[in-house]
């Protein structure tokens, strides 16, 4: 009698614990209704795109995250639709100023993604975070399959990597 009793406990306890897992469980980011057909544009100098971007990032304080990646990746979608979440827009806005850097067919740009420590090979998207001078502190491919992260991780990186208070 006892032992049909545990086996029941275990039995509610596995049961509860995988609910409580499953409220818990991360959603994926998603990818938007409409990807922007022009979000990295073949047409723009990145170089000066990243100038006038750390020009901006001094005056307001805030750092720059270039984003590397082409229209042909549906990652880069993912991850710029989540840039747009409600959720994540106002830190991302309050605290960065983002460059979309074209890579092509992984064929321009190769000389800033190598600048900014970017292993293409990893894949795109792929950032790189520079200070508001425009120098370089990290960079990451870890958003290369952003269709598999959560708008907690977006967060969490860029809690990580945001302006320190009162920097100037």
């Amino acid at each position: 009698m006892k032992a049909m009793n545990v086996r029941r406990y275990i039995a509610l306890a596995v049961f509860l614990s995988s609910f409580s897992f499953a409220q818990w469980k991360k959603t994926p980011l998603q990818a938007p209704a409409q990807p922007n057909p022009h979000l990295y544009r073949a047409d723009v100098n990145a170089r000066q795109e990243i100038a006038k971007a750390t020009s901006v990032a001094r005056k307001s304080h805030k750092r720059v995250l270039l984003v590397f990646g082409g229209n042909w990746c549906s990652d880069c979608h993912v991850l710029d639709n989540a840039f747009h979440r409600p959720s994540i827009a106002p830190l991302l806005n309050s605290s960065f100023v983002v460059v979309h850097v074209d890579v092509g067919e992984y064929t321009r740009n190769l000389d800033l993604a190598a600048k900014y420590h970017i292993d293409l090979k990893k894949g795109v998207p792929s950032i790189a975070v520079l200070d508001g001078r425009g120098g370089f502190l990290y960079s990451t491919s870890e958003f290369e399959k952003a269709r598999v992260l959560s708008e907690e991780d977006v967060l969490e990186f860029l809690n990580k990597w945001k302006p320190p208070a009162g920097s100037s």
